[in-house]
């Protein structure tokens, strides 16, 4: 039988139980959020040059940086950077001049993030624990915002969108990876803990994200599916931009 979707809290500490587990596997095993290793985990970066320790934790259904057009000194933040690929990869491509910043909620991860870091030799990284929906970081302090399949992993998507547009400088860009539901999603798979946890149940359509992100008072929205990811969801890449700069 399914477990039931109940309150915010208790969504959240399903999802770090879940991701602790990952973390200590070092993601050994697992194809990330779903059961299918075509469409998420390390697969997502074939061809591409990756530290294989933080490739082996992957558990995203995309490869944001390819499509955040990083650039030399910027800073960046990868929200829910789990075993820090995609933020060794953007410190790589911001350079020495630049930073990026990971943040998780799960001390499993974060510790598998910095054993990475210091496996890869990269110095211009910064784990910082916290939740998505209340960043840790000052007003404007970040150039780009970054992320692979963890929004729909939130109970309060509103949050995490003003905490991201908080951040973000003027002119700012948001470029994440997540995955999209069919608005024909049932209630059943909605109700579902072990699909919210599995990055199914708790993901926004695209008119969702769309006025979520302009909620937030984002603009030049922009989404684009690149796979299916279940039979009611699509991996897809959400990019806007703080006005501005």
């Amino acid at each position: 039988m399914a477990e039931p979707v109940t309150s915010e809290n208790e969504i959240r500490e399903a999802v770090r139980e879940r991701y602790a587990g990952a973390a200590r596997a070092g993601g050994e095993g697992g194809c990330g959020c779903g059961p299918d290793c075509g469409v998420f985990g390390e697969s997502q970066y074939d061809g591409q040059a990756v530290p294989q320790e933080a490739a082996s934790a992957s558990l995203g259904c995309g490869n944001p940086t390819a499509v955040a057009e990083l650039r030399e000194g910027e800073v960046v933040l990868d929200l829910g950077s789990g075993g820090g690929l995609d933020v060794l990869l953007s410190a790589q491509r911001v350079g020495p001049t630049g930073k990026a910043y990971g943040l998780d909620m799960t001390d499993e991860m974060l510790e598998l993030g910095r054993a990475n870091q210091r496996k890869a030799g990269v110095d211009n990284v910064e784990f910082l624990k916290g939740t998505i929906e209340r960043i840790p970081l000052p007003v404007a302090s970040v150039d780009v915002i970054i992320s692979n399949c963890v929004i729909n992993l939130s109970a309060d998507k509103a949050a995490v969108f003003a905490e991201a547009a908080r951040v973000l400088r003027p002119g700012g860009r948001f470029a994440v990876s997540d995955v999209v539901a069919d608005p024909d999603m049932d209630e059943g798979i909605r109700r579902d803990m072990h699909q919210w946890t599995g990055c199914i149940a708790g993901a926004l359509t695209e008119d969702d994200f769309r006025r979520e992100l302009a909620g937030a008072g984002f603009e030049q929205i922009e989404l684009e599916e690149t796979h299916r990811v279940h039979g009611h969801a699509g991996s897809a890449i959400v990019r806007a931009r703080k006005p501005g700069g």
